[in-house]
Formats: structure tokens, sequence, C-alpha cells
């Protein structure tokens, strides 16, 4: 009897949901530190024509058995051989705070690698990277960060209960120490970045951020109108922000109207 053969493993699942091969253009956007894919449950599919792909890194929701990055420089490392295969039209990422530098490392690697590169990296709440780390949650001891994990969930429309607590926790504290380790220092980001700030957000204030406008040529800064946590509801300001940037790529074309929007 021959011995059974080892199951091919399986590809990581790098995407919440198969990006739609008609789109026109494509938003990445990576979660905030602690937090999988579906925080942006409330965001619309499409942003215009712009489809609207989650990114879901290891060790968390869906991808719970998988280790955790460790440095940002890992995870981009797997994510850009994932990504090849939808760099074929007008692309983009954003990250808010925690979930902002893995776009900036992931731009730097495509360009490393002579791949196609975003047309913009949208920043929000968080410092250039020669100013990092920072954030108040770098400070926090296991049990700060457990009750500001609570506060996530809650802001989230969830239930902080035990077992998803502990979860979380662990998976929020390896993220933290991810952002402790990336200091690259002074870099030059090879496209546009867009950087967003929040008018009522104590943790990142906007004057902090002005750091981003060495990193890239093409640098333009927007303060909008909320708290730290405003973007989870997708407003129609920040959405703006994207239709402005991707520019024609954004447009639904006529006989489409507004049905993919």
């Amino acid at each position: 009897m021959t011995d059974p053969q080892p199951r091919p493993k399986r590809p990581p699942r790098w995407l919440l949901r198969r990006p739609d091969p008609n789109a026109p253009a494509r938003l990445f956007l990576f979660p905030y530190s602690g937090c999988g894919a579906s925080m942006y449950q409330a965001w619309p599919r499409r942003i215009g024509a712009i489809d609207v792909c989650l990114i879901q890194p290891p060790a968390r929701q869906n991808r719970i058995a998988d280790p955790h990055y460790g440095t940002y420089e890992n995870m981009a490392q797997g994510l850009v051989e994932y990504l090849r295969p939808y760099l074929d039209r007008p692309f983009a990422f954003f990250g808010h705070c925690g979930g902002a530098l893995p776009g900036v490392e992931v731009t730097r690697q495509l360009a490393a690698a002579g791949l196609p590169l975003p047309s913009r990296v949208f920043v929000s709440a968080q410092v250039a990277p020669h100013d990092g780390p920072y954030g108040r949650l770098l400070e926090l001891d296991r049990y700060g960060l457990r009750t500001e994990l609570e506060h996530i969930i809650t802001n989230l429309g969830g239930e902080p209960s035990g077992p998803l607590v502990e979860t979380g926790l662990e998976v929020l504290v390896n993220d933290i120490e991810a952002n402790k380790r990336y200091s690259p220092g002074h870099i030059t980001i090879p496209t546009g970045v867009t950087t967003i700030g929040w008018s009522e957000d104590p943790e990142i204030p906007m004057k902090l951020m002005g750091g981003w406008q060495n990193t890239s040529a093409d640098c333009r800064f927007v303060e909008l109108s909320g708290g730290h946590f405003e973007f989870l509801s997708a407003p129609e300001a920040l959405l703006a922000e994207f239709r402005r940037d991707f520019g024609e790529a954004a447009e639904v074309p006529e006989e489409q109207g507004e049905s993919i929007s």
C-alpha cells in the first residue's frame, strides 16, 4: 500500500473577496491594528467605478490558523507576490493608523521588483516613517491594550466577550510590535501620497503628519471632519478624496449609471 500523497498547501488568502475582473480601478484597504478585513463592513463595494478590495493579513478571522507576519517587510513580501495578477489596472492603497505603513512598504517592494506601482498611497492618521514609531497604543501594557481592544470592538458594532477579546489581544500585541519594528528612516515613495488627518483626532493630530511632505514629490494634505474612528463609516468626504485622486479611472460609464456605486 502506497503512502498517501500530502495535500498541496492552499495559497494564502490575502483578500477577503475576489476582485471584480471588470472593474477599471482597484482600491486595496489595509485593516487597523488588531483587526481583520471585515472592519470595513460599512464601506461600499464600489466607490464610483473603483473596486474596493479588502486585504486580510494572517492570524485573524478566516486566517486565524496562519502565523503572524512579524514585520511589515515580511507581510509585504508575501502580499506583493499574491497581488501580481491584480495590478493590471490603476490601483491605490489605503490604511489608517497602524494600517497605513504596510501600504507604504508594499509600494517600496513593488518598486524594487520593477512591478506596477499604485497611482496613490492614502495614509490616514499616521506619522511619516522617519517620525515614528509613534502612538499612544505603543506605550500600553497588555491590560491597557485589552481595554483598548474592547473599545475597538465596540466601535465596530460588536460585543467584547471574553474569548473574542483574548484572541484579538494576541493579534493586537503582535500588530503593535510590527509597528514598533518598522523604522526605515527617511524614505522616498515613488508615487503620489495623500495624507489624511481628522479634525477631532487626539491620537495622531494633523500637525504631526507633516513629515509625509518629505517622502514624495507629489504629496497632498487634507483634513477631514471627525475623530479617530470616523473612517469606519466611510464618510462621503473621504470617498470623495479617492474619486479625486483616481480621476477618470473612478468615473462610472454613463451606460452603467449609478448601479455599481
